[in-house]
């Protein structure tokens, strides 16, 4: 009779909690759901308005009733240099910032550098400083270095951005690894240089595409730097300036801005969701330490 009692007890409660948890997961979701929309709204207005006719825009209808693709056409036919141009600047700023930032990681969580802990502490401070007064330094430097208006300027200042981030990423990733792979490697007579290239680098690629990622992002929404360093670039201007083009003094072509825009966010997009796996991976990389 007890056991009956008990099955049925047991029997009785187990859907009632798996209601429960139905029902919690189904408001979570939906507030989810809600916060996203709200998020993603603004991207959605972009596209709308990119697809409006331009004698529709004024409206503000929720959805274009005639869409279009000439908006698209002029932006593309306009802002290709740009595109070149921003695509230039961040590929080197990837560049650059690698090949600053793994070899310094190295050293300072693997080789115990003196001053180890005041450069760590320059590192966090480096990112707090106001790009806005960074971007005024770099404008005297460059006019007496005769370097405004350069692809190879822009890519100077905006890996100053990348470098100290992707320093303390390396850093972090590199002081987990298994001191005895570097041991075995001395063993074989690999000096600190051969280690780090044939030991430390493959093992650490994940921290390495995360920081390529976050440079390259940097380097493609680059706004200050470009409008202070780059303001008469001609063609050499990336899209984050070409984007002015549509912006007058009377008036402003919305559609193609906003077809520009659609165009710039694809790369992003596109590398943000290949990359997914690596980021997550080379974000908490160094985070738990036995």
């Amino acid at each position: 009779m007890s056991t009956s009692v008990a099955t049925l007890s047991s029997t009785g409660t187990a859907p009632a909690g798996r209601d429960n948890r139905v029902r919690r997961a189904w408001w979570k979701t939906t507030i989810g759901v809600i916060l996203t929309a709200v998020m993603l709204f603004p991207v959605y207005w972009m596209v709308n308005v990119s697809l409006t006719p331009r004698d529709a825009i004024r409206s503000a209808d929720l959805f274009p009733h005639n869409p279009t693709f000439e908006h698209y056409s002029q932006a593309l036919s306009q802002q290709l240099p740009y595109l070149g141009t921003s695509l230039l600047v961040g590929l080197g700023t990837v560049a650059l910032t690698l090949l600053i930032s793994a070899p310094a990681g190295f050293a300072v969580s693997r080789l115990f550098v003196p001053g180890r802990r005041v450069l760590n502490f320059s590192l966090i401070v480096a990112q707090m400083i106001p790009a806005v007064v960074m971007a005024l330094g770099f404008y005297q430097i460059y006019s007496r270095l005769d370097i405004l208006n350069t692809v190879p300027g822009l890519i100077l200042a905006d890996s100053t951005i990348a470098v100290p981030f992707a320093v303390m990423l390396f850093s972090a990733f590199m002081a987990g690894i298994p001191g005895e792979l570097l041991q075995a490697a001395q063993i074989d007579g690999a000096s600190h240089w051969r280690t780090f290239r044939s030991v430390v680098l493959p093992i650490s690629r994940n921290s390495a595409v995360t920081v390529a990622l976050f440079a390259f992002l940097w380097a493609w929404s680059d706004f200050l730097f470009a409008s202070t360093l780059n303001r008469e670039g001609g063609n050499l201007r990336p899209i984050t300036m070409g984007i002015y083009d549509f912006i007058g003094a009377q008036n402003q072509e919305w559609g193609p801005m906003m077809a520009t825009a659609v165009i710039a966010s694809i790369p992003t997009a596109v590398l943000l969701v290949v990359a997914q796996r690596y980021v997550a991976a080379g974000v908490t990389a160094g985070a738990v330490k036995d």
